[in-house]
């Protein structure tokens, strides 16, 4: 009866490894000065009566370190995604040559530098804002299996085996927030 609680915990782990998912997508938008071809991800084109993202209307490569160059596949999409990439926020200039739009990314200067990392400190932040969240989640589930009859000593367990989910999860978010912004940093 009151032995067989269980707390889903491999629920509560998905969850985190959600929230570190969208980190991690977060961070690939963040421009560190060298070319990505997820910095375009977000940028969509009205193509054909939708918004539609380049990757879907073009080939994106990344032939040097500070260059993306797509190729548009129709030729009258062209003009469409260099307006939204210069509309995009990005601040990149693209340079049209056909069908190819090449999208050189500048140095980034030493301000935009800390900018950037202060922004991945909140991206990194909202990440452990939803682990905790997700923690709080397990917590109310094993107060609630109390009610029902759980016993001391498995509700300890769990609430340990809670704990240590959140604990591993944030160190990973660190992890991750310590590498963007070193790397955010190199010059």
């Amino acid at each position: 009866m009151a032995d067989e609680i269980e707390i889903d915990t491999d629920d509560l782990e998905r969850r985190m490894k959600g929230a570190m998912d969208s980190l991690r997508h977060e961070f690939s938008s963040l421009r560190t000065g060298r070319a990505s071809a997820s910095m375009i991800d977000p940028i969509t084109v009205d193509a054909y009566g939708s918004p539609t993202p380049i990757n879907q209307l073009g080939t994106v490569n990344v032939p040097e370190p500070r260059m993306v160059t797509i190729n548009i596949w129709d030729k009258s999409m062209v003009g469409k995604v260099e307006k939204a990439i210069r509309e995009s926020g990005l601040g990149i200039n693209p340079q049209l040559n056909g069908t190819i739009i090449m999208l050189p990314i500048p140095e980034l200067n030493e301000e935009r530098r800390r900018e950037l990392t202060k922004v991945a400190a909140q991206y990194a932040e909202s990440a452990r804002v939803a682990i905790r969240n997700v923690r709080r989640d397990g917590m109310d589930q094993i107060k609630k299996a109390k009610t029902k009859g759980m016993a001391e000593d498995d509700q300890k367990f769990w609430e340990s085996s809670v704990q240590e989910l959140t604990d591993k999860a944030i160190a990973e978010v660190d992890k991750a927030l310590e590498a963007k912004q070193a790397e955010i940093m190199q010059v």
